[in-house]
């Protein structure tokens, strides 16, 4: 007897409440036999991954429910389950911790396994469930006192008032804003017959140069060493190039445009590199989606600096795998928007992504994800990857070949590439590779041979969960043979770099979440601390982050982590809290900090650590994590554990007063006005060792390119706004109001930026990048339909017949009586999206 196939169940899922018993949601699952065969009562399972933890002892229908590991989750039926007929169906109700406000929060990823637990066990995919739609107050508020406010079309709306369009001559040109600029009368023309001049030390340049005019003209400039007399030319020289205010006085350039010639000067190729992408800028917004073999360029004199040396852009390929394209075009956009920092996330529990020679196992087993029953073939499902190990999110790796390709990529583009592996926790996919190598060489009598990475204690008994649900992903820190691994990684590593001619001057450790409970019931941590003298847990984390200091220290490196390395736990006034480490302010430790959940306390930490000494990244939660929402809507895709970040947002974040525009905490309320007062604010010594401020892109719903795309444009243009130009005006304003009207004057232009020039430049960049189209803002007010966008400029067009909105529907151009609207045939309300310049559209808004 056959049993049904995948494609032929159906899953509905449903959240119905976010206040049952207090402030756990209460959610069901409905199982739909399609097929036309039985689902028997016994012998399978489902399997799925879920973000929020479910409580066992609440699920109902005669089914049992089993944590397995991190997200992964297992149901089964229980004795007295009744088989499912075709055509039936049966649904589950279960309770589970916290809310549920989102479909990112949804189970995903299902797939059944036939003779579940047996050797002749196979899966069939299910996919996602059908996720019913979020519509009372209770689905779409986290608790009772949850503030922030739905995103509606009217609260879009009122966001947007105050935007308007602005005379083109209004709108910036180039992005980010540069130090000086002067625009003058008249115009260059690229053509044919245009000459780059260069020296054989910006050859790099050169080419990059006559790529980038080549992708908008189709024309390919011819180069020379000597100007000819008489030549319009683009000439590239490095010179003296004289700013003020900035820490990276070598990336300075001046650009001059006249009617015969431009001439770049930079203090280094770098510098000379950053002109060029403001010469990019420069270039007709058209000719990137239409080709033109003549280019005006406007007559200016710029000179330019950044303001922080480091503009950096993190990437987390370990949750979920981006392919090499997705990464290049990334760095393609940093590049074009003088971001100069691209931390490269390239290991975690869920995946380990690139191929290290000297340790294979690293990629066979821990870049690989689906249905396994041992882990000894790949890793299990997470983030909704599902059972088939060849889906291209869950599964994959950069060759050795690719990730050399990679560097060199970026470093033509004088982007660096920090590396991130990520110890000692977030290592699982590690643990389990290695663990298959040890056992592999023991089975071959290769006793030594297999101990030297091996990275678990098998009889460890530690109790602990970190905070993504894992139970076994810290590696035991008091083997040598942990330090084995991470010198044998470094060393394969760094010959990559060689090989790719990059610079590798930082390695970042993560050090982050490693959660309390782990190494304590270790025998071999244990008699390892014995020996040691050690009573602690924290002097053994303290070893061993002075063991991976002084190994960095050996090859060179910059030692970077997440701000916890920095942090010890001390009590303040009878609370627990933390404050800087002394014993890593002069280890050369670079702490990228993010945790300042307002309302959570630690709002000040990186400012206490740039007092304290510590060179300084910002990566605050807040304003720029890239994978959260951009709004409260429950079909916008992304976590909100640290709010919700729309494109202003990032905009709107102040580096060295991180406190000026903070009004809020997570859930809505006004923050404490007198809590804030209360926080540290950066010395002299402070403002000296903010050295920069870098946007984050986590991957757990990162499912494809399309949406790593989505969620970091435009929110990365935002980021390299404020890494590159000064503190905007309104930062030193003491009053409220008039700062807050500043504030508005500002966005408005750098939206009028979006709407006018960036957006469309990216439809045609990289053959169309795909940003985030905002959707459209609407209301009735007295009798008129009125709407707006949050970057003037792009197109809102409606339909009233309960048609999806099209590139042919109309274009709202002014209020409408909505009455007459409402006369029209099929009329169920006015639906809108917001179009870009390629006809790609926004989701649609309904007002009604």
């Amino acid at each position: 007897m056959s049993n049904p196939a995948g494609a032929h169940l159906k899953l509905i899922w449903a959240n119905h409440t976010n206040a049952h018993n207090g402030d756990n949601f209460l959610a069901e699952l409905r199982l739909v036999n399609l097929s036309d065969q039985i689902l028997p009562s016994s012998g399978w399972a489902l399997y799925f991954n879920t973000c929020r933890k479910i409580k066992p002892e609440t699920v109902s229908g005669d089914v049992e429910v089993t944590h397995v590991n991190g997200d992964f989750w297992r149901l089964a039926p229980k004795a007295g389950f009744a088989a499912v007929a075709p055509g039936e169906a049966r649904t589950f109700a279960y309770e589970g911790l916290y809310w549920v406000i989102a479909e990112t929060d949804a189970p995903l990823g299902f797939y059944i396994v036939y003779n579940d637990g047996q050797e002749n066990a196979y899966h069939e995919t299910i996919g996602d469930p059908e996720i019913v739609p979020f519509v009372t107050e209770q689905q779409r508020h986290r608790k009772a006192d949850d503030l922030v406010p739905l995103s509606t079309p009217a609260l879009t709306f009122e966001h947007n008032k105050d935007l308007h369009l602005l005379p083109i001559e209004q709108v910036g040109k180039i992005t980010p804003s540069p130090l000086s600029s002067e625009w003058l009368n008249g115009e260059f023309s690229i053509n044919k017959d245009t000459l780059i001049v260069h020296s054989s030390q910006l050859a790099t340049e050169a080419r990059f140069l006559r790529a980038a005019i080549h992708d908008v003209s189709r024309v390919y400039l011819q180069q020379a060493a000597i100007r000819p007399t008489g030549s319009q030319a683009i000439v590239l020289q490095i010179g003296a190039v004289t700013v003020s205010d900035t820490l990276a006085p070598n990336e300075a350039y001046s650009l001059q445009i006249n009617a015969n010639e431009i001439i770049i000067t930079g203090a280094s190729a770098h510098g000379v590199f950053n002109a060029l992408q403001s010469l990019r800028q420069l270039l007709p917004v058209a000719a990137f989606l239409n080709p033109q073999a003549v280019l005006n360029v406007p007559c200016c004199r710029i000179i330019d600096a950044p303001r922080f040396a480091y503009r950096g852009m993190h990437l987390d390929v370990g949750r979920n795998f981006s392919s090499k394209d997705s990464v290049l075009r990334l760095l393609d956009c940093m590049a074009l928007y003088k971001l100069n920092q691209f931390h490269f996330h390239i290991t975690d529990d869920e995946g380990w992504r690139l191929e290290i020679p000297s340790l294979p196992e690293l990629t066979e087993i821990g870049s690989q994800r689906g249905f396994t029953q041992t882990e000894t073939d790949h890793l299990v499902p997470c983030f909704g990857s599902g059972g088939d190990v060849s889906n291209p999110a869950g599964s994959g790796f950069y060759s050795r070949a690719d990730f050399i390709e990679i560097l060199q990529f970026a470093t033509a583009r004088h982007i660096e590439v920090v590396p991130e592996i990520d110890v000692p926790g977030h290592a699982r996919a590690a643990i389990k590779a290695m663990n298959l190598r040890y056992h592999r060489l023991m089975a071959q009598g290769q006793t030594d041979a297999a101990k030297q990475y091996l990275l678990c204690d098998f009889d460890d008994a530690s109790d602990y969960e970190s905070v993504q649900l894992w139970h076994d992903n810290v590696i035991c820190i008091a083997q040598e043979s942990c330090y084995n691994f991470i010198e044998t990684v470094l060393h394969d590593l760094q010959a990559m770099y060689l090989e790719a001619g990059a610079p590798l001057t930082t390695m970042h450790t993560g050090g982050d979440e490693v959660p309390h409970g782990a190494w304590e019931k270790s025998p071999v941590c244990q008699a390892f601390m014995q020996a040691q003298g050690m009573t602690q847990i924290v002097q053994l984390q303290n070893y061993f982050l002075a063991r991976y200091r002084d190994l960095l220290k050996k090859y060179g490196l910059v030692f970077g982590g997440w701000e916890e390395i920095a942090l010890v736990k001390k009590e303040v006034n009878g609370e627990h809290t933390h404050g800087p480490n002394p014993e890593f302010v002069n280890a050369n430790f670079r702490p990228y900090v993010w945790n300042n959940v307002w309302g959570w306390g630690q709002e000040d930490f990186a400012y206490q650590l740039a007092n304290a000494g510590y060179k300084t990244v910002l990566s605050n939660v807040t304003n720029l994590y890239f994978d959260l929402a951009y709004c409260k809507d429950p079909a916008e895709p992304g976590y909100y554990w640290g709010g919700f970040i729309e494109t202003r947002g990032a905009f709107e974040f102040c580096p060295l007063d991180i406190f000026t525009t903070a009004t809020v905490d997570l859930m809505g309320h006004p923050l404490d006005q007198e809590k804030i007062a209360s926080k540290v604010r950066l010395t002299p010594t402070g403002v000296n060792n903010i050295i920069g401020i870098q946007g984050q892109l986590w991957a757990e719903n990162i499912r494809d390119a399309a949406r790593l795309e989505y969620l970091a444009m435009p929110r990365m243009m935002a980021l390299a706004e404020r890494a590159w130009a000064r503190d905007p005006k309104w930062t030193l304003i003491a009053d409220a109001d008039q700062r807050q009207a500043k504030m508005d004057a500002d966005w408005n232009e750098f939206a009028n930026r979006l709407g006018q020039r960036e957006l469309a430049r990216l439809d045609g960049f990289l053959g169309g990048y795909g940003y985030r189209i905002p959707l459209p803002g609407a209301k009735v007010e007295n009798g008129q339909l009125l709407a707006n966008v949050s970057a003037p400029g792009l197109t809102i067009r409606y339909t009233v017949d309960g048609s999806e909105p099209t590139a042919q529907s109309a274009p709202y151009t002014g209020a409408l009586d909505y009455a007459a609207l409402s006369q029209a045939a099929g009329f169920t309300g006015v639906k809108l999206a917001t179009f870009s310049s390629t006809n790609r559209k926004s989701a649609t808004v309904v007002v009604n």
